[in-house]
């Protein structure tokens, strides 16, 4: 025995075709094939025996890969569009930015419509423009407003009911004049100016607000008692043509009288919305303001 014996753990190598059955066995087949396919049941390789790996497959390590050059220049052309876009953005942004500055100093204020929430016509957000101490007076005006859209439609209602009542159309049409021109002209004419004063403390704008309010509570006092004098007086939902039409035509009687009401509890809001904002445009002095104003103004023109 030599001095170093060979490895105990090595695995012998056996060809499983040098065993005579094996071969002999390859030419017929039991089994008609299948996963767990076998030539012959009985003869069964050793668990020793090992099958000769497969050789390499040659690898060259200067071997050069091939990289599309369509795809890089792809790539550069994003890029370049990439930041050609990101430069005309910033310029936007710039261009934008400057805008709204010269807006700013120019005084002016962005008002984006949002009321009503499902259908916005209008700028109004109280809770955040105006100021605390002057919110409920605000709410209040606010009341009177919609007070009026409320009145002027109960209106149409009521004389829409005489006219079917045989009263003639003159009275409708003037129903729906009133209508048209009394909501936005009230928004525009003294609700806005209103609003816009509370927000700036602007002196002139409480000033536009005292002449047109003034307006709206004689309209509704007269419009509560809907004298025939002016207008054709079954124009207008008021006392008078309320008795008057109670007799004849009870249903529109009692329509006119509900529009009487209305009128009514208008006016007596419109009255305490103007004398809160004249104490307060007298205590706040906004009136000595509107008074030196006026004196330049005067004075301007005059030279």
């Amino acid at each position: 025995m030599s001095r170093y014996d060979s490895n105990p753990f090595e695995e012998e190598e056996v060809n499983p075709f040098s065993d005579p059955a094996v071969r002999k066995g390859s030419g017929q087949s039991n089994y008609g094939g299948g996963a767990f396919y076998t030539t012959n049941p009985g003869t069964v390789p050793p668990a020793t025996s090992r099958l000769s790996p497969l050789p390499p497959e040659p690898y060259d390590r200067g071997a050069a890969v091939d990289i599309p050059l369509d795809s890089a220049k792809d790539l550069k052309t994003k890029e370049k569009e990439l930041k050609a876009k990101e430069a005309e953005l910033k310029k936007r942004e710039q261009e934008l930015k400057r805008k709204e500055d010269a807006i700013a100093r120019a005084g002016i204020v962005i008002e984006e419509k949002n009321w009503p929430p499902y259908f916005p016509i209008i700028h109004h957000d109280i809770a955040n423009e105006i100021p605390i101490h002057l919110q409920k007076m605000q709410y209040v005006a606010f009341t009177t407003l919609l007070g009026l859209v409320l009145c002027l439609s109960w209106n149409v209602v009521a004389v829409t009911t005489a006219w079917i009542k045989g009263e003639g159309p003159t009275i409708w049409f003037l129903a729906i004049i009133y209508f048209i021109s009394g909501v936005p002209g009230g928004y525009v004419l003294w609700y806005r100016p209103l609003y816009r004063a509370m927000r700036t403390d602007s002196a002139l704008k409480f000033g536009w607000f005292f002449l047109f309010y003034l307006l709206h509570i004689g309209f509704c006092i007269f419009a509560a008692v809907a004298p025939p004098v002016i207008f054709k007086g079954k124009s207008l939902a008021g006392i008078l043509p309320a008795i008057d039409l109670l007799g004849d035509h009870a249903l529109v009687g009692i329509f006119y009288f509900i529009g009487f009401g209305f009128f009514c509890i208008e006016s007596l809001l419109s009255v305490w919305v103007i004398q809160q904002v004249y104490m307060y445009f007298r205590g706040s002095g906004k009136a000595a303001e509107m008074k030196r104003e006026a004196a330049t103004r005067t004075m301007m023109a005059a030279l």
